[in-house]
């Protein structure tokens, strides 16, 4: 090398050895870019990677001049940059005595007695633990040697190992090996002196690397197969097309051979079969699909949740688990119904000082929760960048909202990442509107509703995940989570209905999480709980643990008992069993659907702002709410003021009650959505005055044209007839 004088071709330590014949010129990458007197001052593809062959000449005969205060040779073209610091010295020499060299904005580098230090506090263990990358011991000391995550208390990394694992991932994959940050990660990194190329991983730029996950198990393995072209034939879309285990996937069957009717039936094969029959968990009772419980008359539908006055059993009681309401019919909803009542039939009374505390209390909260969702906006707004300008069409039926909507998840051209289209079909009280916009708002909102109040979850209020064994085999939480993740960035409604448990589950893990009385929903297994907790004396207590021994020895938790103490313990465990570990294989599944467009990474990310619209119930529009909403635009003949003002004071007069129609209904007919959507609208809505005669709702651009009118009377009339003239056409 012309800069360090030497042999040696270690890229790892050096860079690349490039050897250039025409200019009789050989260097080290590294030392290249680390010489103090030379700059990139062509185009990448001129001289050595832009560093220009006269620039290198002129650097190497001033290095000449430079003794390196290591080896003692000439030749040192590295100085320390700290002020006052004359120390010169080679590549080489200065990994030898644990020189730092940032690669990174100027490339600087730092002499052994100026390098920068990571901190340490007094209180952090001098111990040793295991690096994370190569598993051997690494102690805890601050030497060049070591480095400390500047993201994870407890985790500590030789520093040759991590130099090795930064050459191999490069910029993009780089992160920490115990929680992944990256962005923090990199910039401790870079400032502690490991090269991180930019480039991709070196796994993703082998040839062919992953050519093996792209084979597809393509062969008939019952018993008996009928078709006539053999076990390896595959026909898609056809009777003989090969559908695989929904469990190993590595055992098929043709659809005819097991007698399937369609693709979306899932199939087991024998082995997992007798795994489940082994485990107990199997049943051998004929499965039935959803959406063929659903079409059957006179049964119920999976997905529904249990009336009010039939709470479920716990699993010791000779009731059914699930008890099923009959169905929630979707010609009675509009697509303005809500759970709370419109601003109109509310009642107006005198606040006592106590009341207006209250509500002082509870619009600071409105407000807090309102900036937290407008950060949420922001996110969701990034995440919908994935979605293509490519459509894919729904065709969904209002009456049977599940089993459409999951036959449309399901089907083989879905993808998240297209721009969806709604489609009602077979509706008596179809949303007939010219936008496909208006549709979807209209299917996200009925299918959020009907996950609420479906069997995949349990609670009154703030739910958690129930344990449904078919629901589990069909992947139905996994379906859920993906609808939800699909909703949010798709435009729909806030789903509002986690309890803060089941949102610690989700963002910190289960292991985590500390669940509460009141997460549990069957009231069987609450009212054992509370027995035992509140018990007062010793014997009490074990006569109430054996009372329910059975359902202890289920829950893993039937133990001695010596003191009434035991009992705190016990408490927690039969919690943590209930509502954690007895809805592992739900949570899991449910984790990943919600994974659909990154929307559980950005969860895990911003908690604080995501619980504002997963955890709380969406706030009941306001006038503020709707005002702030739109942005008036006017042309220059008109008074904008005075037709402001005629707006807000509609507005106030809509949600005091003194008109006939709602804010919600405004807004649907502006937007064709009663709700403001997690994401916002797009576009954001807009307000026009003109000289016209009745204000026209324009849904393609969220456009509200507004009409001039003399008095505020005139403007109040022509809006409520016009209003409730055309949602009145569009429900009928």
């Amino acid at each position: 090398c012309v800069l360090c004088g030497r042999t040696d071709d270690c890229p790892e330590k050096y860079g690349e050895k490039r050897t250039y014949v025409e200019y009789n010129l050989t260097v080290h990458y590294y030392c290249l870019l680390m010489s103090s007197g030379i700059w990139q001052r062509g185009e990448e593809d001129e001289g050595v990677d832009g560093f220009l062959i006269t620039d290198i000449r002129k650097e190497v005969n001033r290095a000449a001049k430079l003794k390196c205060n290591i080896c003692k040779k000439k030749g040192a073209s590295i100085g320390c940059v700290a002020p006052k610091c004359k120390r010169s010295y080679h590549f080489p020499c200065g990994l030898q005595r644990e020189c730092i060299f940032q690669f990174m904005e100027n490339f600087r580098s730092y002499c052994w007695e100026h390098r920068p230090v990571q901190e340490f506090k007094d209180k952090e263990p001098r111990g040793a633990s295991q690096c994370t990358i190569c598993l051997d011991l690494v102690e805890h000391l601050p030497v060049y040697t070591v480095l400390k995550s500047p993201c994870c208390k407890n985790a500590w990394f030789h520093r040759e190992c991590l130099q090795y694992q930064a050459l191999s991932a490069g910029i993009f994959f780089f992160r920490c090996t115990v929680c992944n940050n990256k962005d923090k990660f990199q910039k401790e990194m870079l400032r502690m002196g490991i090269h991180i190329p930019e480039r991709d991983a070196s796994w993703e730029l082998e040839e062919n690397a992953y050519q093996d996950l792209l084979h597809c198990y393509q062969h008939c393995d019952v018993k008996r197969c009928l078709c006539k072209k053999g076990r390896d034939y595959n026909e898609p879309d056809s009777k003989w097309e090969i559908k695989r285990c929904q469990y190993c996937g590595s055992r098929g069957t043709h659809l005819a051979c097991s007698s399937m009717k369609s693709w979306e039936q899932n199939w087991e094969c024998m082995e997992c079969r007798s795994i489940f029959a082994k485990s107990g968990i199997y049943s051998k009772r004929k499965k039935r699909s959803l959406a063929t419980s659903e079409k059957t008359s006179g049964t119920t539908c999976l997905l529904e949740e249990p009336p009010p006055k039939s709470p479920r059993q716990s699993p010791g009681s000779p009731r059914n688990f699930l008890l099923q309401s009959p169905k929630i019919m979707c010609q009675n909803l509009s697509p303005c119904s809500h759970l709370e009542l419109p601003a109109s039939n509310r009642v107006t009374m005198s606040l006592s000082p106590m009341m207006s505390s209250r509500n002082c209390s509870l619009s600071l909260r409105n407000k807090h929760l309102r900036e937290k969702r407008r950060k949420v906006c922001n996110i969701l707004k990034e995440l919908k960048a994935q979605v293509k300008t490519k459509t894919t069409r729904l065709n969904i039926n209002a009456e049977n909202i599940w089993s459409s909507a999951l036959k449309g998840f399901r089907q083989r051209i879905f993808s998240p990442t297209n721009t969806i289209e709604v489609n009602f079909s077979n509706c008596k009280n179809r949303l007939k509107t010219n936008t496909f916009a208006a549709s979807k708002h209209y299917f996200f909102q009925l299918l959020m509703l009907h996950l609420q109040n479906s069997s995949l979850f349990e609670g009154s209020f703030g739910k958690n995940l129930s344990f449904d064994f078919q629901a589990v085999k069909e992947n139905l939480y996994f379906e859920a989570g993906k609808m939800i993740a699909v909703s949010l960035v798709h435009g729909g409604p806030y789903p509002g209905f986690f309890s803060k448990t089941l949102f610690n589950c989700l963002v910190y893990g289960p292991e985590n999480v500390k669940p509460a009385l009141e997460d549990v929903a069957d009231v069987d297994v609450a009212q054992t709980i509370k027995t035992i907790k509140y018990a007062n004396n010793l014997s009490s207590l074990q006569s109430t643990l054996q009372d329910c021994s059975e359902f202890l020895a289920a829950a893993g938790c039937l133990r001695p008992v010596t003191a009434l103490c035991d009992k705190n313990m016990l408490v927690n465990d039969i919690l943590i069993y209930h509502v954690i570990k007895r809805i592992t294989l739900p949570l899991e599944s449910f984790r990943q659907g919600l994974k659909t467009l990154g929307v559980l990474e950005k969860m895990q990310m911003h908690p604080d702002v995501f619980s504002s619209i997963l955890c709380h119930k969406p706030e009941r529009l306001s006038a503020e709410i709707v005002c702030d909403l739109f942005t008036i635009h006017s042309s220059s003949d008109v008074d904008k003021v005075e037709g402001a003002d005629f707006w807000m004071g509609y507005l106030q007069d809509v949600e005091s009650g003194e008109s006939a129609v709602t804010l919600e209904d405004i807004l649907l007919f502006v937007t064709g959505s009663c709700y403001v959507p997690s994401i916002g609208f797009d576009p954001e809505p807009t307000i026009k005055f003109l000289h016209i005669r009745y204000p026209i709702g324009n849904r393609l651009l969220n456009c509200l044209e507004l009409p001039i009118t003399k008095t505020y009377q005139q403007f109040k009339n022509v809006m409520e007839l016009t209003i409730r003239n055309t949602l009145r056409v569009e429900r009928e």
